[in-house]
């Protein structure tokens, strides 16, 4: 493992940047940049325009090592290249950490949770993360109720697979999601608190994760989580919220840093001039960051 990025990772200053749409939200995203679908023509077009957005976010003079700490790539983006380097190293040599997105998407829900669906070439994915310079991985499950039998059974799969990762050196980005629109999200959130404590007081001193959360209802509800010496990092997700919404919630939260998608992207447009584009990323990179900051 690389130290200097793990020295980063856990004393940084900064928010990670989610790079990662997939196949079934890469649609929207480029819509969102102004990319509708009657513009491209089957899925290999589609990943090829998604990667030029990539590319011209990462390349931008406002995404720079000193304000984000790290990017989560979508698996197509890890085997890429930008600028001839293949995806992960061009961020390393900017001082930005490499993540990949490994999960395949959400089974159905069951017991108010959506599980990972199975993994089936994850030791595959996680050898060619090793060899493309990749520091540690993502995946996504989605808590809707606060069902206590669904979230142990989603935190138990998080961290049955998170070990696995470990094994390949790899830092494991544990991401069990609650729902915004969940009617009870903040009971939702201590009972998950809860089963995510006992997977962190039984990891051995070797043993580290991090961790991706909904912004949660109670400020500093996850304080504990931020301070668990197991733990490595614990970000944020927009979860649908505004930029400037999610802003103003993490702000309230100690340690908690952003880790955005749409609320980092939602301004940037196809058809911006390059001045345009990078003043548009430079706003959200500013105020993401001084959402992220002097949180300890």
């Amino acid at each position: 493992m690389n130290s200097s990025q793990f020295n980063k990772i856990k004393n940084g200053q900064g928010f990670i940047a989610a790079l990662d749409q997939s196949g079934g939200s890469t649609p929207k995203a480029l819509a969102t940049y102004g990319v509708p679908a009657h513009s491209y023509s089957g899925e290999d077009e589609m990943f090829d325009l998604v990667h030029e957005m990539r590319t011209r976010i990462i390349t931008s003079p406002s995404f720079d090592g000193d304000r984000i700490l790290g990017a989560i790539l979508f698996e197509q983006t890890m085997d890429r290249k930008i600028e001839g380097k293949y995806t992960a190293d061009y961020l390393a040599d900017i001082n930005v950490v490499p993540f990949l997105k490994v999960d395949k998407g959400l089974a159905d829900e069951k017991d108010g949770v959506q599980l990972m669906k199975p993994i089936n070439d994850l030791d595959e994915k996680l050898r060619r993360a090793n060899e493309r310079n990749v520091f540690g991985t993502k995946m996504r499950s989605v808590i809707h109720e606060p069902n206590e039998s669904g979230i142990k059974d989603v935190v138990d799969q998080q961290f049955e697979i998170g070990k696995q990762i470990i094994g390949y050196d790899l830092v494991p980005i544990i991401e069990p999601e609650v729902s915004i629109k969940s009617e009870n999200k903040e009971q939702c959130e201590e009972i998950l608190r809860g089963e995510i404590l006992k997977h962190l007081n039984s990891l051995s001193a070797d043993e580290n994760v991090m961790l991706k959360l909904t912004i949660p209802t109670k400020a500093n509800a996850y304080k504990e989580l931020v301070d668990h010496p197991r733990v490595l990092r614990v970000v944020a997700l927009s979860g649908g919220y505004s930029r400037d919404e999610a802003n103003e919630k993490l702000k309230e939260n100690d340690g908690l840093v952003a880790s955005f998608s749409r609320a980092l992207a939602s301004d940037l447009k196809a058809d911006q001039s390059d001045d345009q584009f990078d003043e548009a990323l430079k706003d959200a990179v500013d105020t993401i960051f001084d959402a992220s900051v002097n949180k300890n």
